[in-house]
């Protein structure tokens, strides 16, 4: 019998946390859909022939096959279709930007809302892992070992990939826990630490060995884990570095890299009421930056029981680089959007500590290399932000340590290493690498497709010889 399909224009609402509630807590905003929800916005898809969403995935889901199988209620069957793409399903229906990628050509969209691919993504995750309990089959040794370097949604991808081949795969990270930015990075509120772990462990379950406290380039080098038997090596490693602007005040007490905050805060846990983790209690807090990472930090820092936070941004609204969905959290959550402004001094006392932030009005000129336009000061438009603690969320590049420790590993002016842009392979023979490590910070589901292409050329390139 043919599927009724359902022809509302708009998506199926997804039920969230009050505003005024969920501001002061950690808990997850978005609530998911109820399976009545889900089949109903399952049948909003229109199955298209040509599958346009799947065009834009960088992991390359059959988008209307595991949608078909939601609108039939065989959520099971949704879950292998996703799970033949992906092995992080439930990570992805929460973070990744699908109003820039699959959701941007499904043809609902064209006189309304496109289909909810990511909210059905999740339910779909969220569903199996609730309601099935069944061991995963470990598959056959192929008699090969790849070692990844770091444990983040791209090393993860490639590992997990690798795996399903038979592969003996070790995963090297550097930090205590594995997961990367989806544990150090993105806050419980957006991604329960929980749903990270359960995924890595489905990857242990196929044979993924993860080691942590492992910093490649200082307890082995890359050449050493070729020593130890490795036949290739894909570098994950991520961009960790942060930016700063410059400017005076910037080593003040009271200021913060968004990395270090979010790491505090998420990674060591200090929005529990019993943590040690040390953080600054702030009560009025200025965030530098308009991108996903500015709006991760001043939620949190709103959280954690500051009165005030202001996002300082030199563009408009309409350039903030920032998810539209995070935009309108942040705004309906209290968050104070200072916009075509820009910081030139961070203020001190005679303690050494922040006491506010000096900033100078901005208008836009002519567009940039990159397309945006150039934001221009406005002379004579200082003023002064009454603050006490300011976090700078301008972006970050890649730690330096790995390709300082790699010969002939080549990199470009802003540290990333160069790969030839298919498959991952960098200069140095054998070794590939992805993610933001290559491109710079960038989306987890990007760094995920780079980490799915360079297993597929790892295992031609193996295969071969």
């Amino acid at each position: 019998m043919a599927t009724v399909r359902n022809m509302t224009p708009k998506k199926t609402e997804m039920p969230v946390q009050d505003p005024m509630v969920r501001n002061r807590n950690f808990s997850e905003v978005a609530l998911g859909y109820t399976a009545e929800m889900a089949v109903n916005e399952a049948k909003r898809c229109l199955n298209c022939p040509k599958k346009p969403c799947t065009t834009k995935c960088p992991v390359g889901i059959d988008i209307p096959a595991f949608i078909a199988k939601v609108s039939e209620e065989d959520f099971e069957g949704a879950f292998e279709v996703l799970t033949r793409s992906t092995s992080l399903p439930a990570v992805c229906g929460r973070v990744c930007p699908q109003e820039t990628q699959c959701e941007s050509t499904c043809v609902r969209g064209i006189k309304g809302e496109s289909v909810g691919i990511g909210r059905l993504e999740r339910f779909v995750a969220d569903w199996h892992s609730s309601n099935v309990k069944k061991e995963i089959e470990k598959p056959a040794s192929n008699g090969h070992k790849v070692a990844v370097v770091g444990a983040g949604p791209s090393g993860l991808t490639c590992a997990g990939d690798l795996a399903k081949k038979g592969y003996k795969v070790t995963v090297f990270e550097a930090l205590h826990v594995a997961g990367g930015v989806l544990v150090y990075g993105i806050p419980e509120f957006r991604l329960p630490k929980k749903i990270v772990s359960d995924e890595i462990g489905h990857l242990q379950a196929l044979g993924v060995e993860i080691m942590t406290d492992m910093v490649i380039g200082k307890v082995l080098t890359i050449d050493e884990l070729f020593e130890d038997g490795f036949e290739a090596v894909y570098v994950a490693s991520g961009a960790g570095l942060p930016k700063f602007m410059k400017i005076p005040g910037e080593s003040l007490k009271g200021v913060y890299s968004a990395n270090e905050y979010l790491t505090r805060t998420n990674l060591m846990k200090a929005y529990l009421p019993d943590s040690k983790t040390p953080i600054k209690k702030s009560s009025k807090v200025a965030v530098v930056g308009g991108g996903n990472v500015a709006m991760d930090a001043a939620r949190c820092a709103l959280r954690l029981g500051a009165d005030q936070v202001y996002i300082i941004y030199r563009r408009s609204m309409n350039e903030l680089p920032a998810r539209a969905e995070e935009v309108e959290h942040a705004q309906e959550e209290g968050i104070i959007f200072k916009t075509l402004t820009n910081p030139v001094e961070i203020l001190g006392d005679e303690n050494g500590c922040v006491a506010g932030i000096k900033c100078i009005d901005m208008e836009l000129g002519e567009p940039d290399e990159s397309g945006r336009r150039r934001p221009v000061a406005v002379a004579g438009s200082e003023k002064d932000i009454d603050v006490d603690t300011v976090i700078m969320a301008l972006g970050t590049s890649p730690n330096p340590l790995i390709a300082s420790t790699t010969p002939g590993l080549s990199t470009d002016r802003h540290g990333c290493i160069i790969t030839n842009g298919d498959d991952g392979l960098t200069s140095r023979e054998n070794v590939y690498a992805g993610g933001d490590a290559v491109t710079g910070a960038a989306t987890v589901i990007l760094a995920m497709g780079a980490g799915k292409a360079a297993a597929a050329a790892i295992d031609r390139s193996i295969s071969e010889k």
